[in-house]
């Protein structure tokens, strides 16, 4: 069997503006080019409004850019309708939110469960198994207001995994946490992304979180946007 060499996912000229306050656009993304290999894991380092965010939410097709592709698994999904970008992320990504984004009204378990009714749907079996893998087996019909903030972080890594991504997001992840649960948490997510095949695309602006990485890119030089306005 013939194997591909082509990256999981690739990304060219890609543009992104926003209308400022006083009616002027300002370019917030601006990559010439970036990939990711299948199962791989990288870290993208960068100071707050340097534009990371944008980046994942343009990868994610949670917007849409200005110009530009972004190929992922052979399919541009750059040229996807609303509708296809969303079918998309629930069949092939996972998306880790610093703030975490659970369902308050929801216990951990049906968190997990609902994250996975938009992609082939709910396991229940297979949410249970990654609950008890992140630590909450204990703890599958607790609501968040009943869990400690690591905990929370632990809902929120098994949702990502629910649907059994080709990719994981992460948005600065650790960034709510304490050094002790950020450290547990950031070792979670690797290893469950590794057990599940799955490749990690990370962005924070924490020395001791980057560090762990064996593959950071510095996001500014990336981004020739963030870049130039650094300069001005």
């Amino acid at each position: 069997m013939e194997i591909s060499t082509e990256p999981l996912l690739r990304v060219r000229n890609l543009q992104k503006s926003f209308v400022a306050p006083d009616g002027a656009r300002q370019r917030i993304v601006e990559v010439p080019e970036f990939s990711l290999a299948a199962g791989a894991q990288q870290a993208l380092a960068g100071e707050s409004g340097s534009g990371k965010t944008t980046f994942l939410n343009l990868i994610a097709g949670i917007l849409k850019p200005d110009a530009g592709t972004i190929w992922f698994d052979g399919a541009m999904i750059s040229e996807f309708s609303e509708q296809q970008r969303d079918r998309f992320r629930a069949n092939n990504l996972g998306y880790i939110f610093q703030t975490f984004n659970l369902l308050q009204g929801y216990t951990c378990l049906e968190n997990v469960l609902l994250g996975m009714s938009f992609g082939p749907g709910a396991d229940r079996v297979f949410a249970e198994n990654l609950c008890e893998r992140v630590g909450l087996g204990d703890r599958l019909h607790h609501r968040p207001s009943q869990l400690s903030t690591g905990q929370q972080q632990r809902v929120a890594v098994a949702r990502a995994l629910a649907n059994r991504p080709k990719l994981v997001l992460a948005d600065e992840p650790t960034g709510n946490l304490d050094r002790k649960n950020s450290r547990a948490a950031l070792a979670l997510i690797r290893e469950a992304c590794r057990e599940n095949g799955a490749a990690l695309l990370l962005v924070s602006h924490d020395a001791e979180v980057l560090g762990q990485f064996e593959s950071t890119q510095d996001f500014q030089q990336l981004n020739r946007a963030a870049a130039a306005e650094a300069t001005t």
